[in-house]
């Protein structure tokens, strides 16, 4: 692999991140939930101050793409104006929460994560930028794929648990000791030295043999796992799904005018509230059994300063030829961006070709090294063991 720089850190709102095609706004919905007013309010700031493309994040955010330097200014009074910006880039940072998307009016999860919110934005915690938590309390769990450090979710028996990330069982909690205790996990993380250089995760932590006190430990086991979600209709409204991570602008239009609110999810969908068919929209993937499903692609080049090739058009011309149980991830360069965990099959883009990982990530190391893009898109078998 060649080497790469890490940064270590997440852009935001109030802290931007330079791209290949401009600045990087990535905007924090609270709860997980834009209202319409809101979201039609994004996909006009996208279109007067970005270059009118908005991604959806593996960490249920939004990132609006392409702003200027002057730009920035006028796009982060809009949204101050939505109520979409934090009081300063720590407290942003810090305001790392996934919710689930799966939630019904009059149970916890709106209430869980509006106080988990609240205390983050006034905690002194310096936490790594990565750290995150889950407010998964559904019935099932459905965020147990995402990225979290602390995780809020249901026992089996129904009750409240929090949960260590890396750790198999979590300690039961009454409602309003919750966040208390969720908190409490994240203190212990860094006291007990899981955070060094800026960086760390609670499952590494762990993993090195790192053991909450008593105090912060349960026996209960966490509610059963809720099966892939895809694009269709739930009794919530309707999931749309977008294409490697990315809509126009108007694409978004449109939803905020169909639907009460949108809840962003981390599997790059978006929940549309309240709608009892799926809207016709080409920029949306609404067919379950698209290949597409099955594809993960970075920004590439040369939207991406780092990437060494147009990850999306490869990802774009090889999704059909992918069987439907494997998983493709193609990534600009080593780091990963889109998808850090392992794919049936990892190809990564270097100054000398695509290097391919079979069942791996971009750390692991290849299985062929400086095969042809062209090559590749002409014959995909060989990402099969073709040859």
């Amino acid at each position: 692999m060649s080497p790469v720089a890490i940064k270590g850190w997440c852009p935001g709102a109030l802290r931007p991140m330079q791209s290949g095609d401009g600045l990087v706004v990535r905007i924090r919905p609270h709860g997980g939930r834009l209202d319409a007013r809101q979201a039609a309010g994004i996909a006009e700031l996208a279109e007067r101050h970005g270059n009118g493309l908005i991604d959806l994040t593996g960490r249920a955010n939004l990132q609006i793409r392409g702003v200027s330097d002057e730009g920035l200014r006028p796009l982060t009074d809009g949204l101050a104006g939505l109520g979409l910006l934090d009081q300063n880039p720590e407290s942003e940072a810090r305001r790392n929460v996934l919710v689930t998307p799966f939630w019904t009016i009059g149970d916890d999860t709106c209430s869980i994560a509006a106080e988990l919110e609240r205390a983050l934005a006034n905690s002194p915690l310096d936490l790594p930028t990565k750290f995150g938590f889950a407010v998964d309390d559904g019935k099932e769990r459905s965020l147990a794929g995402a990225s979290a450090d602390v995780r809020i979710e249901r026992d089996l028996a129904g009750g409240l648990i929090v949960r260590a990330d890396g750790q198999a069982l979590g300690r039961p909690v009454r409602r309003r000791e919750a966040v208390k205790v969720a908190l409490a996990l994240a203190e212990w993380f860094i006291a007990s030295g899981g955070a060094k250089g800026g960086r760390g995760r609670m499952a590494a932590h762990i993993g090195t043999g790192a053991r909450p006190p008593e105090a912060l430990r349960g026996h209960a086991e966490p509610a059963r796992l809720l099966a892939a979600p895809l694009p269709g209709l739930y009794p919530h409204g309707a999931m749309l799904g977008a294409a490697f991570g990315q809509v126009p602008h108007s694409a978004l239009s449109y939803l905020a005018s169909r639907a009460p609110a949108l809840r962003i999810t981390p599997w790059r969908m978006i929940l549309a509230e309240g709608l009892l068919t799926v809207p016709r929209c080409e920029s949306f993937i609404t067919q379950a059994d698209d290949p597409v499903l099955r594809v993960v692609a970075c920004s590439g080049a040369p939207r991406c300063r780092e990437a060494h090739a147009d990850t999306r058009a490869v990802a774009a011309t090889l999704a059909p030829h992918i069987a439907a149980d494997v998983r493709l991830h193609v990534s600009g360069c080593a780091k990963g961006c889109a998808h850090s965990a392992p794919a049936s099959i990892t190809l990564v883009a270097t100054s000398a070709g695509f290097d391919l990982v079979r069942g791996g990530s971009t750390r692991d190391a290849p299985f062929l090294r400086g095969l042809s893009g062209i090559d590749i898109v002409a014959d995909p078998s060989v990402l099969m063991g073709g040859h």
